[in-house]
């Protein structure tokens, strides 16, 4: 009498099936392969099936134990070429690995405490391809990855987690990208959307640079070159210029220059981070805003205006005090892997890379003891 791997009921064995073989662990540095003619069970509801193996998981032609060292060696090696070098497998033996170790992690992943969460993008590949990205923001893990960044990629992301998990996560930190806000209102109604600071730093960033453009043309057709050099300067935080860039900033501040007053703004907001709670935030904001629009600084009066339309998500930030800090580190993350990879043509693969190195699934099989 055989176990139906499907119901699990006791069943008569129907026949055996052809033989198969499972790579297993090394031995003395010689491939080891462990190879078996299974039975197959004849079970009265599922038919005739192939018994399960104590040393496999199902379709799987490796062993557990090969599958657990393999996992350890793709998370220790610089790409995946390498670690399949390194285990002496063809790049889609080592994708099936992946495959499998993301399937069994998500399967056992627990959702039921994640309450802040963010939205980002990432580029897939050249052009305007994109993926958009959830992650849990208490527990530093992504959550789920889809193609595009429209309204549907975004509902797509929310559905990782169910309906009750849903109305638990109380802040959104995002960009003011519609398509995720409108996807945050609808997905999560309890939750509050927090526009992102580090966001906002790059839209000031971007507009100072602008400002320092034009002006830089304007003076370089006079023949000075006050402005050559100082771009990558001009988009760090004060205190982490060096010593001859401080000199530079300084120079720059005590001139008429219309960047100087540019980066003055820029540098000046960050200030509004630190407010105690929303009432100074306000104050701050409307003072600043102030300030923005008389400027006659063209490109940040457009980020002014923008943050303005937004305020209640810039003001939600004292309540949850919540960043896409995580978002952007893994950022820095995806981006290695796809470096690693050198691009992906695919974007299940895109996926997978990335829940497999930034979801802290628990991938490993379970090895039953003897």
């Amino acid at each position: 009498m055989l176990c139906c791997p499907e119901c699990s009921k006791t069943c008569s064995r129907s026949d055996t099936a052809p033989k198969r073989t499972w790579r297993h662990l090394d031995t003395m540095q010689f491939t080891t392969e462990i190879q078996a003619a299974v039975p197959r069970s004849k079970c009265l509801t599922c038919g005739v099936k192939t018994t399960s193996v104590p040393w496999a998981g199902k379709h799987s032609r490796f062993t557990l134990m090969f599958e657990a060292f393999g996992i350890r060696v793709l998370q220790s090696a610089a790409n995946v070429s390498r670690a399949a070098e390194l285990l002496g497998l063809s790049w889609d033996s080592v994708h099936s690995l992946i495959e499998r170790a993301v399937h069994r992690g998500i399967d056992r992943r627990s959702l039921d405490s994640v309450h802040h969460v963010g939205m980002d993008e990432k580029s897939l590949g050249k052009g305007h391809d994109y993926v958009s990205v959830m992650t849990d923001i208490d527990h530093r893990r992504v959550l789920e990855v889809t193609e595009g960044r429209t309204i549907a990629a975004a509902d797509e992301l929310w559905q990782a987690l169910d309906e009750n998990q849903r109305e638990d996560v109380e802040s959104v930190s995002m960009d003011m990208w519609q398509a995720f806000m409108t996807s945050g209102e609808k997905n999560a109604p309890n939750a509050e959307i927090v526009h992102d600071k580090f966001h906002i730093s790059k839209y000031l960033g971007d507009a100072v640079d602008k400002v320092r453009r034009q002006e830089h043309r304007e003076l370089k057709a006079e023949g000075d070159d006050r402005l050559t050099g100082l771009r990558q300067m001009l988009l760090y935080n004060e205190e982490n210029l060096n010593e001859d860039q401080q000199i530079d900033l300084h120079i720059l501040q005590k001139s008429d220059l219309r960047t100087g007053r540019a980066w003055a703004l820029k540098e000046n907001f960050r200030h509004f981070w630190d407010s105690d709670g929303e009432v100074a935030g306000k104050r701050f904001f409307d003072g600043w805003y102030g300030w923005a629009m008389r400027s006659r600084l063209e490109p940040i009066k457009r980020v002014a205006r923008m943050l303005k339309a937004h305020l209640p998500g810039l003001m939600s930030y004292f309540n949850h005090h919540v960043t896409n800090a995580l978002s952007e580190g893994f950022n820095s993350k995806i981006q290695s892997i796809k470096s690693a990879a050198r691009g992906f043509r695919s974007f299940k693969n895109y996926r997978l890379r990335i829940l497999f190195y930034c979801g802290k699934l628990d991938l490993n099989p379970i090895i039953p003891s003897h």
